[in-house]
């Protein structure tokens, strides 16, 4: 039991003090009282209010957090994943030229806010070789970046498209044209989600990544920059090679800081470019294929009859890119009507089937002919009761363009 307590003043406060303390065990309870430290009815006796227990506990032990100190013009771009390159099924894509949507581990880093010299309101310096960018980072305590590095700075903690977002915008940073010098942090909009400005829009920018799609020429990679091909360039997954002895107006640099991260772009090409046929696909890719025509060209095919798969072929416009290619016919429904053909395209990912163009070939089961010798463009020849005709296919990025129809066969062979 606690004793009675007396009151005292000190300084006109009232505070309690013991009238006498006759054990020891009396104190302690007293210091368990004040602390609010009591047993609990339907309690085991003794046990600790928790939360005043973890109060007591004090804050977790860990390592400390990511913030480390300023430097002046750079930014700090936090340790995360970089979800490198394009995903397959997210287009404009290089599909030769860029890793597959990867996930990569990077350090935190420092980054220069503009182009070097780093001057808000400063025309970007260009016209030095790889080497020479080098020397004026290192002049200043500084390193050129890593590739992955500048597509992190650029991306953001959301690893988005653009530095703005996921939908090109041609205005933001004024992509879609060649590069034009203009005084950094003009385009207050273009910068990325860390606060990187101009990583478009100008000058390209030298990185310290040697160029690895498959092989090591000696090349050094660029970011960045600007050309008429907005959509494409304007990504933050793009790069472009070059002879690391170029000086060009329009290639310029900005500086990083801090310990360099060891990860690059290693590409490896598994197979390469070619139009290659084939007697068929198997029974589920076949069926897949014909389940994911555009509907439209299924409804015309199931009015004509059952459509049965023709011919096929692997189209292999760039290096690890593998598209599907079916002629499909539908015969024996509608009297008059010998047959309705037709070609798909697909890519298939994960077994899975998606339609990106389809040419409607009327009475002739499809042929393809290759065009001027190479394989990104395709003649698909078809013919009605008036004659053979063609249509052009046109890979971009990516993408298969189907061309307006035009009578007469072309002179190269079919495949």
């Amino acid at each position: 039991m606690v004793p009675a307590l007396e009151t005292a003043t000190i300084h006109d406060s009232p505070v309690m003090t013991p009238s006498r303390w006759s054990r020891p065990w009396q104190a302690l309870a007293l210091l368990l009282a004040v602390l609010g430290v009591s047993c609990r009815g339907g309690e085991a006796e003794g046990e600790a209010d928790p939360q005043a227990a973890s109060a007591l506990e004090g804050p977790p032990i860990g390592p400390p957090p990511d913030r480390p100190v300023p430097r002046m013009g750079m930014v700090w771009i936090p340790g995360g994943a970089l979800v490198a390159g394009t995903p397959a099924g997210d287009l404009p894509r290089l599909a030769d030229e860029e890793m597959a949507g990867e996930q990569v581990i990077l350090d935190g880093f420092y980054i220069d806010r503009f182009q070097y010299p780093n001057e808000e309101g400063a025309i970007p310096m260009t016209g030095v070789s790889q080497e020479e960018a080098r020397g004026l980072c290192a002049e200043r305590g500084k390193r050129l970046c890593s590739e992955l590095e500048w597509e992190r700075a650029c991306k953001g903690p959301d690893n988005r498209k653009y530095e703005y977002g996921d939908r090109y915008r041609e205005s933001i940073c004024e992509t879609g044209k060649l590069a034009q010098l203009r005084p950094s942090g003009l385009r207050v909009p273009c910068q990325s989600d860390f606060g990187v400005h101009d990583m478009h829009g100008s000058a390209w920018e030298w990185t310290d990544s040697p160029w690895q799609r498959g092989h090591d020429d000696g090349r050094v990679t660029l970011r960045g920059g600007n050309d008429r091909a907005g959509e494409l360039v304007a990504r933050c997954a793009n790069g472009r090679p070059e002879n690391p002895e170029t000086r060009s107006g329009v290639i310029g640099f900005r500086c990083c800081a801090g310990p360099r991260n060891p990860a690059e772009v290693a590409l490896h090409l598994a197979f390469g470019r070619g139009l290659l046929p084939r007697a068929k696909f198997d029974d589920d890719l076949e069926a897949s294929l014909i389940a994911g025509l555009p509907e439209e060209a299924r409804q015309a095919l199931d009015a004509v009859g059952p459509i049965r798969a023709q011919r096929a072929w692997l189209w292999r416009p760039v290096a690890n890119e593998e598209l599907h290619v079916q002629a499909v016919c539908a015969r024996g429904r509608v009297p008059g009507v010998d047959q309705l053909c037709g070609l798909s395209i697909s890519r298939v990912t994960l077994g899975k089937a998606e339609a990106l163009a389809w040419v409607n070939t009327a009475l002739w089961i499809p042929t393809l002919h290759q065009l001027h010798g190479g394989v990104r463009d395709l003649w698909v020849v078809g013919g009605d009761r008036v004659g053979s005709f063609k249509r052009l296919l046109a890979y971009r990025w990516g993408r298969v363009h189907v061309g307006e129809l035009s009578r007469g066969v072309p002179k190269s062979p079919p495949r």
